[in-house]
């Protein structure tokens, strides 16, 4: 992991989980001499600050760019081309621009009408929890996570110096780093992550319509697999709305593939295929031990809750 100053002045435009994190991260890990903050929410601003987890508070993107030679955008996806624009009309050529957002087809799209003197580099950290908020941020929250990175079709030295400070920065919060097309990371995360959320929001949302269970029936008997889709419907919805509009196509595709299969899966269950089921969830137990052989899960039982509570 690499040691030392990569930036002098650091710059967070949005204070929510993943942003204040990374400002925590930098800061712990003495990758930045000072870090500034931008937050359409005057709360969020103020609540950063109070916290300590950046040094000054902007109130404009005028301000917050100013003499920054790192910036990180870490608003929700609709945000970005607007973001973007400003950005472009009031910082100095040179500066590296990174964005957090977990469909990059739409950030290499606002990417294209900005200078290319102005270093922006996509980039996804696959961390994060269920809160949101400046209060919610932490400093481990990427290590030994993977941080995707999906460099613009920029060959100039400059740009490809620019994709290798970044690449240094996510090591130095203790991310795995991995360079990727645009396309294929929005059709690997699309599986990975998308859709499960996109089931998880479904699901809870066909046990509130379902007028035979009592809401103190869902809430009382939650302790088994529905708690846990909870947890991810949970999620920030502003950000998961823009996710599946900036990433609607490879969603889309994997949708179509998931129908398929609990097509198989009604079909084994109606005719009572008892073979068929099992070799299905035998195939789930695998991909689980695998997620955990991989250092992306804890063995611990429970899913790590304290039973004692």
């Amino acid at each position: 992991m690499p040691t030392g100053l990569l930036f002098n002045h650091a710059v967070i435009i949005g204070a929510g989980l993943i942003g204040s994190s990374l400002a925590r991260a930098l800061r712990e890990n003495g990758l930045a001499s000072k870090i500034g903050g931008y937050d359409q929410s005057p709360d969020n601003l103020a609540r950063a600050l109070e916290l300590g987890v950046i040094d000054w508070a902007a109130k404009d993107f005028a301000e917050v760019v100013s003499n920054a030679d790192l910036i990180i955008v870490a608003t929700p996806l609709g945000a970005i081309s607007d973001v973007f624009e400003q950005i472009d009309a009031h910082v100095t050529p040179g500066v590296i621009i990174i964005d957090v957002g977990s469909a990059k087809g739409a950030v290499v799209d606002a990417a294209a009408s900005c200078s290319k003197h102005n270093h922006i580099v996509p980039c996804h950290p696959v961390a994060g929890t269920e809160q949101s908020g400046p209060d919610a941020g932490f400093a481990a929250l990427f290590k030994d996570r993977w941080c995707i990175i999906t460099p613009l079709d920029r060959p100039a030295p400059e740009y490809q110096a620019a994709v290798e400070k970044v690449s240094a920065l996510w090591r130095g919060v203790g991310s795995h780093v991995e360079m990727m097309d645009a396309a294929h990371h929005d059709l690997a995360l699309a599986v990975t992550s998308h859709l499960p959320h996109l089931i998880a929001f479904t699901l809870v949302g066909a046990a509130d319509d379902l007028e035979t269970v009592s809401e103190s029936e869902i809430i009382k008997y939650s302790a088994g697999g529905f708690r846990d889709f909870t947890r991810i419907a949970a999620s920030d919805p502003v950000m998961w709305r823009d996710v599946f509009l900036n990433n609607k196509d490879a969603v889309l595709e994997v949708l179509g593939r998931f129908t398929e299969e609990l097509s198989l899966l009604q079909r084994a269950i109606r005719w009572s295929d008892g073979e068929a089921l099992e070799k299905i969830f035998a195939r789930g137990s695998t991909i689980r031990r695998a997620i955990v052989d991989a250092g992306q899960e804890t063995e611990a039982p429970n899913f790590g809750r304290d039973t004692q509570k």
